[in-house]
Parts: structure tokens; sequence; C-alpha cells
């Protein structure tokens, strides 16, 4: 059974720098409420796997942003690698240059190196990796979403032309739908992480994304767990199970 790197970039709500805040701390603990994956570290918890989890909230860095804002497109928003707006469009931040840069190296550069080297490990292993990049996203679109659609799946898997094989989506597929859940195939959200070093350029880095809808498992608007929050756990896992199957 093969080993899988779980990338867990959204469930902390640790800012370990205040520096550049303009906002309020009730406005940003309402911004960290919204905006978190709550729980994913508990939902995809395994033992056994290596788990990289970003150690700070996304609203402080977010991991998953390109450096580059020319290459990231929530930068337009001002909510690329670090965020200086609101979902709302209300200034969070001012980001300086020194300020972005120490942010970079000391942060965003520091969990990207331990995601390589979690794949780079697995490929000498075993020689390949498969990256489960885990999220969960709310039941209505962020103002500031690129999909809009109100009506919105269970689930919902993200895939890469390169590095998603077709026989993972097809499994993604009947795995929820047997289970009696609504799934999204790159809707509302799409694409899956993969280190750059390996990105477009090593088949046998496989990845793909899967996001949890918060009304399956969690009080929305709230950080409180709902009733259905073990069963939501057990389908998540039992999905982890698959992917170490195919």
């Amino acid at each position: 059974m093969k080993k899988l790197v779980l990338h867990i970039p959204h469930s902390s709500t640790e800012i370990p720098l205040l520096d550049g805040y303009v906002s309020s701390h009730d406005e940003i603990q309402k911004e960290i409420i919204k905006l978190t994956d709550w729980y994913t570290d508990d939902l995809f918890d395994s033992q056994v796997d290596d788990k990289i989890v970003a150690l700070f909230s996304r609203i402080f860095c977010d991991v998953e942003r390109f450096a580059d804002d020319e290459l990231e497109v929530m930068s337009k928003f001002g909510m690329g690698v670090l965020y200086e707006k609101f979902d709302n469009g209300n200034q969070l931040r001012v980001v300086t240059p020194d300020l972005k840069s120490d942010v970079l190296n000391n942060y965003y550069w520091v969990h990207h190196t331990l995601l390589s080297k979690a794949v780079k490990t697995s490929l000498e292993q075993t020689k390949s990796c498969l990256i489960l990049d885990c999220h969960s996203f709310p039941s209505s679109p962020l103002t500031r979403a690129l999909v809009q659609d109100e009506i919105r799946p269970d689930f919902n898997i993200g895939t890469d032309s390169f590095h998603t094989p077709q026989h993972i989506i097809d499994a993604s597929i009947n795995y929820f739908e047997t289970k009696g859940y609504t799934l999204g195939v790159d809707t509302p959200y799409s694409g899956s992480i993969v280190p750059m070093e390996y990105y477009q350029k090593e088949p046998r880095v496989t990845s793909i994304m899967l996001e949890v809808n918060r009304r399956l498992y969690l009080k929305e608007n709230t950080n409180e767990k709902s009733e259905g929050y073990e069963s939501t756990k057990e389908i998540v896992q039992g999905y982890i199970k698959l992917l170490k199957l195919l």
C-alpha cells in the first residue's frame, strides 16, 4: 500500500508577524473564521502518511498561491501570496517589498522546501509520489471566488492535466457517487499542487486536490463542528485509503 504526501495549507489560524496590518483584531478574527479550512488537519489526519501542514494562516501567507504576483490570478484582488485585502475588498494590510521578502523567505519557502523534500523522499523510496491537496470550501461562494455558482457539490476534486491520471479521476468519481455524495470535478475549484521543480516535468509525481464542503461538517460562519463531522471524516479517511490502493 503506497504512502501519500498530504498537503494541508489552510488549517492554521496563527499570524506570527503583525507588521503591515491596518485592520482591527476583531476584523482579522472574522476573516480567519471565514477563510480558514477548519479542521482539515484532523479530517485528513494520518499517522502513516507524510503530512505537510502550514503553521500559519492563509491571511498571513497563502502557500497555495504563486510567489510571483504576475503569475497569480488572485493578486489582482489584493489576495495574492500575501493578502492585502479582505474578501470584501477592504484594506487588510500594507505589504512593502521588505515585508514580502521577509515573509517569503522565512515562511513561504520554508513550507515549500518541506513539501519538496517529502516528494523527493517518496520518489527515492518508492519511485513514485502521490500528493493529496487537502482543503475545504464554504457552501456559498466567497466574494472573490472565481466561480460564483450558488449550487455547490458536497465534494470537489481538482486535477492537473499532466499530474492527475484519468484512473484516479474515475476512481474518485465512483467513490463519492457510491457513497451518495455529489462531486464537482474542477468545479468550483480546479488544479492541485505540485512543487515547481517537478511541475509539468516529472510524471512519477501525481497529484489530486480534495475540497470538502463545510456544510457537511461545520456550523458555517463559526468554527464549531456540526453533527456531521464524524461521518464526513469517515468519508475523507475512506478516500485516503482508496488512493493508497490505486
